[in-house]
């Protein structure tokens, strides 16, 4: 049994996550986490709300809210919508903890007191109208280089030249909408990551295993040298700073926020926190394993392991972090102000929790940014979940009803159908079992599918139905064989279709097991463990199949192109 911390990237406060966020971190995460309790390992899988930042500040206000109510209130909804997905959070915390405000003061401090930290005076655009300082992306006005009305201080959308918001043609708040903006000295903290370059090289060079897009953008950003970072930001909800002068400022939201994994860990586990988190308590034993979209992922193997390497306190820092591509609609942008996409509460509306965890995991988008639309959700729904698992569910189980009086049959012996199954699914859930210990989700359950199809395609050697009429005790090793194949695959299946699994342990009287252990041994074996007699309840149908109409609905309430 090994000792495994699993994080995912934070989601953002401001509003529902849609399922590109869902699939990008969250989700994966989860699978992973089922599938390392199922082997036994002790788990800790440690996610929270990001709440941070000047757009839950704007967001607040949108709302009509004090910010601190805004977050509480959104937390509550992003907790919920993840428990109605399965995701298996040991502990769901908030990045505007205690615990988190006195780690990031106490990293500050380590930092400072290490000659990493640098007070740097900044010369930023403030408007007088709102009484702030704005970050960039809150300055907006005509860029000068394509005439695009709506570029942001930062960066222009239209044209994706990179901008200073005094490089805009007539600049105006994207808060209030204020033209009587200026620029004023500002003093602000720098985290002097160049000082730590050579030492963050040397750390991402000693992991050769981490996937490819993780190590070509840590690679990226240590190549083009690291810039020092300012950490400190004008505004009024955040973590404060502890220091004279800086009484109105608070840490910028990306030096606070990878800090709340310790904290969210603290929260869970008082007493025993250090040993997922410090090599000098026993996290040396910890195998670390971070999930995160691509955008995240700079952050979390540059600029985070310089806040730990910087303190030159014992962190534990992250042994694999999986990165995954994005999940894109139709090949465009998920969008809340345009109602375009689906988000994780519309999701749970329409469609059961496993319908999406399986069509999002079978086709993750690992190599590359995968299209979400809702016809391939539907013919991986109608196909895989309804017509292959569902339909070897009911054919087995209902069949055993009519003829063999519900119970599991005795009597015939194995023939070369069940050894031919046997040998397919020995390679089969080794291969299964190699790629999720490989964190490969897309050849995974490729192979979980196959393992489907083949209980399908023994039935079809096998035809029970048929042999009941001139060979019953033929008929009683196919029956007998299928239902403890329905139970194995609701073991390999638990991970990525919680739900659904537990639904079918039922039928074996396996209520509750949500997280069932692992299959281990040879598929002879485990297609044996039922015992004779044993009474068998015929489940009602898994999955409703999706109709045309519902397509229809859907696409127009969701946005969907016209031409699609």
């Amino acid at each position: 049994m090994a000792r495994i911390l699993i994080t995912s990237a934070l989601p953002y406060i401001n509003g529902i996550k849609h399922l590109g966020n869902l699939v990008g971190s969250m989700l994966p995460a989860d699978v992973y986490a089922r599938y390392c309790r199922a082997r036994g390992h002790e788990v800790a899988y440690i996610c929270a709300t990001d709440e941070h930042g000047t757009p839950a500040e704007l967001a607040a206000r949108k709302a009509g809210q004090d910010v601190a109510a805004y977050c509480a209130e959104q937390h509550e909804i992003q907790k919920a919508a993840g428990e109605g997905f399965g995701l298996s959070y040991n502990h769901f915390g908030r990045s505007s903890s205690e615990a988190n405000h006195e780690l990031t003061q106490h990293f500050a401090a380590r930092l400072e007191a290490e000659g990493f930290i640098e007070e740097r005076t900044d010369r930023q655009v403030y408007s007088p109208t709102d009484g702030r300082f704005l970050p960039d992306r809150y300055v907006e006005g005509t860029c000068p280089n394509c005439g695009f009305e709506k570029a942001r201080g930062d960066q222009c959308d239209n044209c994706g030249k990179l901008l200073d918001p005094t490089d805009l043609i007539d600049p105006y708040s994207a808060v209030s909408g204020a033209k009587d903006i200026e620029v004023r000295d500002t003093r602000h903290l720098y985290l002097l990551q160049s000082k730590l370059e050579g030492e963050v090289r040397a750390w991402v060079d000693s992991h050769p295993d981490w996937p490819l897009l993780t190590r070509s953008i840590a690679k990226k950003w240590l190549d083009e040298g690291l810039r020092d970072r300012s950490i400190t930001r004008d505004l009024e909800w955040g973590v404060p700073v502890n220091r004279e002068g800086f009484e109105n400022k608070v840490f910028y939201v990306w030096f606070d926020a990878p800090i709340e994994y310790i904290a969210a860990t603290k929260e869970w586990d008082t007493d025993g926190w250090e040993r997922w988190w410090r090599t000098d308590q026993g996290a040396d034993d910890t195998r670390y394993v971070q999930f995160m979209g691509k955008d995240n992922v700079a952050f979390h193997t540059v600029s985070f392991p310089c806040t730990q390497i910087g303190s030159r306190e014992p962190w534990k820092k992250v042994d694999t972090l999986k990165s995954l591509n994005w999940l894109t609609w139709y090949g465009g942008k998920f969008s809340t102000s345009e109602g375009r996409g689906i988000f994780m509460d519309a999701a749970l509306e329409i469609m059961p929790a496993d319908a999406w965890r399986w069509y999002l995991m079978a086709n993750a988008p690992e190599s590359d940014d995968t299209a979400f639309t809702l016809e391939n959700f539907a013919g991986a729904v109608n196909k895989d979940l309804a017509d292959v698992l569902g339909n070897l569910v009911n054919r087995v189980t209902r069949f055993n009803a009519s003829r063999f009086d519900g119970v599991v049959p005795d009597g015939g012996t194995v023939g070369e159908a069940e050894e031919a199954l046997y040998a397919e699914l020995d390679r089969r859930i080794e291969a299964y079992t190699g790629h999720l210990e490989a964190i490969d989700f897309r050849k995974a359950f490729a192979e979980l599918r196959a393992i489907w199809v083949s209980g399908n395609e023994y039935l079809q050697v096998a035809a029970p139905w048929t042999a009941f009429k001139t060979d019953p005790e033929k008929a009683a090793v196919g029956v007998r064989t299928a239902l403890n194949l329905i139970q194995l695959i609701a073991e390999l299946s638990a991970p990525v279709i919680p739900f659904t699994a537990a639904k079918i342990l039922s039928i074996f009287g396996r209520e509750g097991e949500e997280a069932p252990a692992w299959p281990e041994g040879k598929a002879k074996d485990l297609l044996s463990r039922l015992e004779v007699g044993m009474p068998i309840e015929a489940p009602d149908v898994l999955f409703k199949k999706v109709e045309d109409e519902d397509l229809a609905a859907w696409s127009e309430r969701f946005g969907a192109p016209k031409d699609a």
